[in-house]
């Protein structure tokens, strides 16, 4: 990233869930610490993470791609939303050339956002897919890579966030045989979170709740449910920057709707297993600090389906399907599972 030391830069993440924003917050400190002058731009809930962590950094306001879930799986729902999705490529397209014109940037660097591309600023995307994992077969994955890589390769560098070779944390997403024609670099995981000198409590839970809904409001009621017989102490972070109605907390059960990023790292520390999705965002923030974990892939999504099977091999973390997931049994199971990081 050092090439981009004491330029004037613009940092756009997708609006999917709120982990390609809080994936964000470590480059930008490290484009910070580079002398970089620095522009964030998004909406909504990636808009209050991003001003959260960086309240001094202008921001400009940009149009997400709003994907919208079935109560029963993605597939055929996002198919519907493709041309939705075009025209909000083009769209951000558009507005990109406008603020490179109109603020002098000298850099864009987009986390999944395809349009963000521009031929009079140096272009990154930053992704951890390059295999998009589908329901269609090996065909389908085909035709999806050679879409993905037609527009990746209208930005000038690819940044992973992921080791390069065997030891990695997205398998075959950020490792196909064939890469895309730009420059690929490997960064290696990100996460804003540190290791603190914070003991772990037995039988304490951190439930991080996340991603488009309806699927997090299903989720939540699952765990709600479940939870009220548990045994331990638990925190539920509802994963709702901005909302003001809170769920009431007991003296053993503490409902947040949004954590700043320090207490969270602290709850973090102190939970004895982190309950959530498959995410890559929360992927490496659990590797980062080597925490057991049970994690439940969002119904339909093929790629945290993917990661929740790949990490079960490798013994990361301990995976169950949301249509048979049960908190006692998950803990039992965990509790048996031999977690390797």
């Amino acid at each position: 990233m050092t090439v981009l030391a004491g330029k004037k830069l613009l940092v756009a993440p997708l609006d999917w869930g709120l982990g390609h924003a809080t994936r964000c917050v470590p480059i930008i400190r490290d484009l910070l610490n580079n002398d970089c002058e620095l522009w964030l731009a998004g909406e909504g809930a990636q808009e209050k993470i991003l001003r959260e962590e960086f309240p001094l950094l202008p921001f400009l306001p940009l149009k997400g791609y709003r994907i919208r879930y079935a109560k029963k799986g993605l597939a055929a729902k996002l198919i519907l939303q493709i041309p939705s999705i075009l025209r909000s490529i083009g769209g951000e397209n558009n507005w990109g050339e406008g603020q490179v014109r109109a603020h002098r940037f000298e850099a864009v660097i987009s986390d999944n956002r395809y349009g963000l591309w521009n031929e009079n600023a140096f272009s990154v995307f930053i992704t951890h897919q390059l295999r998009i994992k589908n329901s269609l077969g090996k065909p389908g994955g085909d035709l999806l890579q050679k879409w993905n890589y037609q527009l990746i390769n209208k930005f000038d560098e690819c940044w992973i966030p992921d080791k390069e070779g065997e030891n990695n944390l997205a398998g075959a997403l950020s490792h196909p045989r064939k890469l895309p024609s730009i420059p690929v670099k490997f960064i290696g995981p990100l996460s804003r979170f540190k290791n603190l000198n914070i003991d772990m409590e037995k039988d304490h839970l951190l439930v991080i709740l996340s991603g488009p809904e309806p699927q997090r409001t299903i989720f939540e009621n699952k765990i709600i449910e479940e939870i009220v017989n548990y045994p331990g102490t638990a925190t539920i972070v509802r994963g709702l920057p901005g909302e003001r109605n809170i769920i009431p907390s007991t003296n053993t059960i503490h409902f947040h709707n949004h954590l700043a990023t320090d207490d969270l790292n602290k709850e973090m520390m102190k939970a004895e297993f982190i309950i959530g999705r498959s995410g890559y965002s929360t992927i490496m923030d659990i590797a980062a600090l080597q925490k057991k974990s049970i994690l439940i892939p969002t119904p339909g999504q093929t790629e945290q389906e993917y990661l929740a099977d790949h990490l079960m091999k490798k013994q990361t973390a301990y995976c169950q399907k949301q249509n048979v997931f049960s908190l006692q049994k998950a803990i039992k199971e965990a509790k048996k599972f031999d977690y390797h990081f």
